[in-house]
């Protein structure tokens, strides 16, 4: 072929390849933006990304590099430190918001801002869970706190977990041989949610928790396609299974004394006598099993992990735990909650591992009306996204951020939306206090008695699904006390 007709056939074909791919790229803007009216003027900075897809891309190679963070740096790169930028992310048109400001607006405004989640969460968890009024919000709040929150609540768990705790040390101190640490974390967190929720620790029960969880998070995380084959379809299906597996082993365990959370769920009524329904009992039991079984078993991975990277902070954290022992009376078996409030180095070690080790998991907020944030306008019906990560690597926030330094809690004053592991406002997680006990007696039993000998030190981190070492954290439990 002449090569003077080669070239501008290329040159055509290029061109109308860009062509092609600017046409795509305005799709999602003409479909989502266009029809806005006067409103899209006042919108904020970003862009709508591909069909479908919209910013899924780059926020899936930045989550696959070694910078996750890269994400957000690069919209304030583009944009400027406006803390609120607008795309197309897990398949709705979003609103993303990073500061500490923004994060605070949108997480105390529950009149404008209501829970929002994908679609796929929102039929899984039931549409019912998150589109109540402002007044039935108040109610349910007031009847799910006390079972999960206050003193007397978790007095009553920490002899539950400290005896989970003692028993999976045990066991993993006498193999002498390398063990998958985040997963048996992981198993540590199920037991603990089988007895304090369910009230057992029944093998079946447990393993079909496992596997229903698993299920779950990849449903929650997938377009609400109802087809088997898909994720989605399968934790539907697996919920229901569950339910059913639940309310049987709930009456059981019952009738031979046992008493979980899920009991006081059933049991709790407010001052009219009016019970809660079981769409709001099963949405409240999904919600701890994905805070608890997450943040527990990562953060306590993450804790020892970063003491193991510190020796002088391992020692401090060790040498408190001793200090109370010694202080402790001898007719005294066990743990008290007392003590743990005494824990005010594992404390700081605490916040600054939940901070450092943020689970990308972003809080999902929808716009109930058109809202406002910094001068911009937020749609009706769009989602709005509080990045925890986006506030708690910033190093305008926190210096230093990508450093473990528990002392920077030191006279520390948090400043309103800065610190945000279990979101705020009016739907901060429940289980919290319960999550972060938990981790607590874990970390006591472990830096007293057990070291981790870490069989590849160097391994790299791996951020999706959630920051892990790549290997899950292979090594040696070995028993030291």
């Amino acid at each position: 072929m002449d090569s003077n007709f080669l070239w501008p056939m290329l040159a055509m074909f290029l061109g109308s390849l860009v062509v092609m791919f600017g046409f795509l790229k305005k799709i999602n803007e003409w479909y989502y933006v266009g029809r806005l009216g006067e409103k899209k003027n006042s919108l904020p900075p970003g862009e709508m990304g591909w069909p479908l897809l919209g910013n899924m891309l780059s926020l899936i190679k930045a989550f696959r590099s070694s910078d996750p963070d890269s994400f957000i740096h690069c919209l304030v790169d583009r944009y400027g430190r406006t803390g609120v930028y607008k795309g197309h992310l897990f398949w709705s048109p979003s609103i993303v918001v990073c500061t500490p400001e923004t994060c605070k607006h949108v997480l105390m405004d529950n009149e404008k801002f209501g829970r929002g989640n994908p679609e796929s969460t929102k039929e899984l968890l039931g549409k019912q869970t998150v589109s109540l009024s402002t007044e039935e919000h108040k109610r349910l709040r007031k009847l799910t706190t006390n079972p999960f929150r206050g003193d007397k609540a978790l007095t009553m768990y920490v002899g539950y977990i400290e005896d989970i705790v003692i028993d999976m040390l045990d066991e993993l101190g006498s193999i002498n041989k390398p063990v998958v640490f985040l997963f048996e974390m992981r198993k540590l967190a199920f037991k603990v949610i089988g007895h304090i929720v369910f009230g057992t620790t029944s093998d079946h029960l447990l393993e079909l928790m496992e596997k229903y969880y698993t299920d779950l998070l990849l449903g929650l995380r997938s377009p609400a396609i109802n087809i088997p084959g898909f994720a989605f379809h399968g934790a539907l299906k697996l919920l229901e299974e569950v339910l059913e597996e639940r309310k049987k082993r709930s009456g059981i365990e019952q009738k031979k004394g046992q008493k979980g959370m899920i009991d006081l769920l059933l049991e709790a009524e407010d001052e009219n006598g009016k019970k809660l329904e079981d769409v709001h009992i099963i949405d409240l039991l999904i919600i701890n099993l994905l805070a608890g079984h997450e943040s527990s078993a990562h953060a306590s991975m993450w804790a020892v992990l970063y003491l193991n990277q510190h020796p002088e902070m391992l020692q401090k954290a060790k040498q408190e735990q001793e200090e109370i022992i010694k202080r402790r009376p001898s007719t005294q078996k066990g743990l008290t909650l007392e003590e743990i409030k005494q824990m005010d180095y594992l404390a700081k070690v605490i916040d600054e591992t939940m901070r450092r080790s943020s689970l990308f998991i972003p809080i999902f907020r929808e716009a109930k009306v058109d809202a406002n944030i910094q001068g911009y306008t937020v749609p009706k019906g769009w989602q709005v996204l509080v990045w925890t990560r986006g506030v708690h690597m910033d190093p305008e926030v926190y210096t230093n951020p990508k450093e473990f330094d528990p002392s920077r809690w030191d006279n520390h004053t948090t400043k309103p939306g800065s610190y945000i592991p279990f979101g705020g406002g009016p739907w901060i997680c429940p289980g919290a206090d319960l999550t972060k006990l938990e981790i607590y007696i874990f970390l006591h039993y472990f830096l007293l008695n057990y070291k981790l000998e870490l069989q590849n030190p160097e391994c790299p981190v791996a951020y999706l699904p959630v920051p892990r070492p790549s290997d899950n954290c292979l090594a040696k439990v070995i028993r030291v006390g």
